[in-house]
């Protein structure tokens, strides 16, 4: 096992669900360079398997990411933060069609935060706390925080976090509406397996078209929406789990399916 590999597990809870965890409770599981890519590469290997259907990523009770590794950041005097090799891996892990849960616990702040706001919804321990403290030392959040939390949790509550560095707990990731659901610290990622179960357990290519129409909304026009929407509705119906799903509806059985159009 590699040194990167340590401190990024991919896990198979169940056959259909992939856990990734970061395990780097010394530094608090912050991000270096080589940390992003090797989450790019499960999801990589999570998208091109089949029987994948959902991914949950998590850290630790402690901290989920404190952020990006600065160490390595002041190292390279930030020429890491701009790197092509980081760049490409941060694409790779927005893109990932298939449904990804952030399951956070403690401490979710910049690029730890930016990374669990990539995931399709976040469920939190009680103990969470989400930031994007760039500015009390001197930066700016660059992987996605401008951008996405505003989106989020509307453009208020994110200049706040983002312009005072100032973290919100929990409850009120809660009700701003960052975290679809607030758990005990103990159950945090129990939970997310399950509702990874329960969306591993629905026709995978319809799941995953629902994805990127969900993605769509914030990048085009209600019309050219719903001229996505009845494109993928088409794709979809002419499906092999389409016809598996409608036919064990009516034989009343649980449906097979097979991931594939």
């Amino acid at each position: 096992m590699s040194a990167v590999e340590e401190l990024v597990r991919g896990e198979r809870p169940s056959p259909h669900v992939l856990l990734i965890r970061l395990t780097r409770p010394a530094k608090r599981n912050a991000l270096t360079n080589a940390m992003v890519v090797a989450i790019a590469d499960l999801l990589e290997g999570a998208r091109e398997d089949v029987d994948c259907r959902c991914v949950v990523i998590t850290g630790d009770d402690v901290a989920f990411s404190a952020g990006a590794d600065i160490a390595e950041v002041q190292a390279t005097d930030g020429a890491s933060v701009n790197d092509p090799v980081r760049v490409a891996a941060w694409r790779r892990i927005e893109r990932f069609p298939k449904p990804l849960i952030a399951a956070v616990n403690g401490i979710c702040f910049g690029a730890g935060n930016e990374l669990a706001m990539t995931a399709d919804f976040i469920l939190a321990g009680r103990n969470a706390r989400f930031g994007q403290p760039e500015v009390k030392i001197g930066g700016i959040a660059g992987d996605g925080a401008t951008q996405r939390l505003p989106r989020k949790i509307g453009p208020g509550l994110a200049s706040l976090m983002l312009l005072s560095g100032e973290p919100i707990d929990a409850e009120t990731a809660l009700r701003a509406g960052l975290v679809v659901e607030v758990t005990d610290m103990a159950r945090t990622v129990a939970r997310a397996l399950e509702v990874a179960a329960a969306i591993a357990a629905r026709a995978p290519l319809a799941v995953q078209e629902t994805k990127a129409l969900i993605r769509a909304t914030s990048n085009m026009g209600l019309e050219a929406g719903l001229a996505m929407e009845r494109e993928a509705l088409w794709r979809v119906f002419g499906s092999a789990d389409r016809r598996e799903g409608m036919a064990a509806f009516l034989e009343k059985r649980p449906a097979k399916w097979s991931g594939r159009w």
